[in-house]
């Protein structure tokens, strides 16, 4: 059981900001920010949970019915994320790219602490074992009263790329050798970029990656040694009573500082045929996965191929809406879909067949998604791009980036886009 509490706050952000920092005293961390972006479907501005009472951890193997069961004995909030490498425990599927990250491929926790923030209320909710700190530890929150960090050590990075060049040209061509004879008719190619023997502060560079990005689903995960600070754009998948809600990305477009170019590019953006394209296959792809636990004739397009601007990019953006049948499980609900059709390709299963073949790196989290559940059933996950993953014993920090590979895709123009797509998490690693 929790026990829940309700404060007003005159200075959110203030406050906000406080909260993020005082995390900083627990091993396993959740930090989930909408950087107050008008989400109508959003349960709340940020939320953070900290400090596991239990925890799942495992690999892909039988996943799935563990998260399940996990989740229905829990009956309570828990939070994590699904690596891409799930894939996995659903389909006849490998991963043998080299992995430095090491991260297990699903973990959840069910947090002592959960304090959530919409608009100037401030709920804490926290489990009966420590609902007598409430009070004190809004008081410390809100006069900053805790222990400050010693300056964190801090190694200047120097960004190596996991593939060259001409190696991606060559890796993509073969992709649209792949197109062309009819296997896919799109596959999202990734690349690594990485860097070693380094050492960063984790709260510091997520801060600074959020302040530059403002990203609608931002994410800040510790659990122990291993770190994600996420920027992401893009919600996977959220159910909602009966609703569910997918909001896949496809299709970028640079932002510029002058405002006549800037909304030249957002309407060029809007009328590209490849980008269209490249959308519209992919919400065809969801509209698939979505029917398998909706109600007949539920599955809608509410959105198609609208443009959304950021602080780095203008995005394309679809929503597809269904209303799910009483006999699915929330677990199961995620399992039809999973992974997101935005970072896969279709049809999906030989999208991610000819991935593995050609990608250099184990995706990993990366591509995967994080987010929670609420004692309910009801979820909101995000899709882990621009994001920075570390994994502090090994000194060992990454990030990934990708496009959209399809029959009228310039190797050269995807290769730029995802030069694009890296500039946030470089410069705030290189800085």
């Amino acid at each position: 059981m929790r026990k829940k509490v309700v404060f007003s706050v005159a200075n959110v952000e203030r406050f906000k900001t406080l909260l993020y920092f005082w995390s900083r005293q627990f091993l396993e961390v959740a930090w989930l920010d909408s950087n107050a972006h008008k989400d109508r479907y959003s349960n709340f501005d940020a939320i953070l949970a900290v400090d596991a009472l239990t925890v799942l951890q495992t690999d892909a193997q039988n996943a799935f019915d563990d998260l399940k069961v996990f989740q229905e004995g829990s009956r309570d909030w828990l939070f994590g994320y699904l690596s891409y490498d799930l894939k996995n425990d659903l389909e006849n599927l490998r991963s043998q790219n080299p992995d430095r990250l090491d991260f297990p491929e699903l973990y959840f926790f069910r947090p002592k602490k959960l304090i959530s923030v919409k608009g100037k209320q401030v709920e804490f909710s926290y489990l009966n074992m420590v609902d007598d700190e409430i009070e004190k530890d809004f008081k410390a929150i809100s006069e900053g009263a805790f222990p400050k960090p010693k300056k964190q050590p801090k190694t200047a990075a120097h960004i190596k790329l996991g593939i060259f060049k001409d190696d991606y040209f060559s890796r993509v061509r073969k992709m649209l050798n792949h197109i062309h004879r009819g296997d896919i008719y799109e596959a999202n190619f990734c690349q690594e970029c990485y860097a070693e023997n380094i050492e960063i502060d984790p709260w510091r560079t997520y801060d600074k990656l959020n302040a530059i990005s403002k990203a609608p689903f931002s994410c800040f995960l510790r659990l122990n040694d291993r770190y994600l600070l996420s920027a992401s754009p893009e919600r996977y998948l959220q159910l909602k009573g009966d609703t569910l809600i997918s909001q896949p990305i496809k299709g970028t477009a640079r932002r510029s500082m002058d405002p006549k170019t800037d909304l030249a590019l957002k309407k060029a953006l809007a009328i590209d045929a490849k980008e269209r394209a490249e959308n519209i296959m992919i919400v065809d792809l969801v509209r698939n996965d979505l029917s398998k636990s909706a109600r007949k004739g539920s599955v809608v397009v509410e959105e198609l191929c609208e443009v959304y601007s950021f602080e780095q990019v203008h995005q394309m953006i679809s929503t597809i809406r269904s209303r799910v049948r009483k006999d699915f499980a929330s677990v199961d609900i995620i399992k039809d879909t999973f992974p997101m059709g935005s970072m896969t390709g279709a049809p999906k299963l030989s999208a991610m067949k000819i991935i593995e073949e050609l990608e250099a790196f184990k995706r990993g989290l990366y591509s995967g998604a994080v987010g929670y559940f609420d004692p309910s059933g009801d979820f909101d996950f995000n899709v882990v791009i621009r994001s920075i993953l570390y994994n502090e014993t090994e000194k060992y920090v990454s990030f990934s980036v990708g496009s959209a590979i399809t029959a009228k895709a310039s190797p050269e123009k995807e290769y730029e886009e995802c030069l694009l797509k890296a500039k946030a998490m470089r410069e705030v690693l290189e800085e």
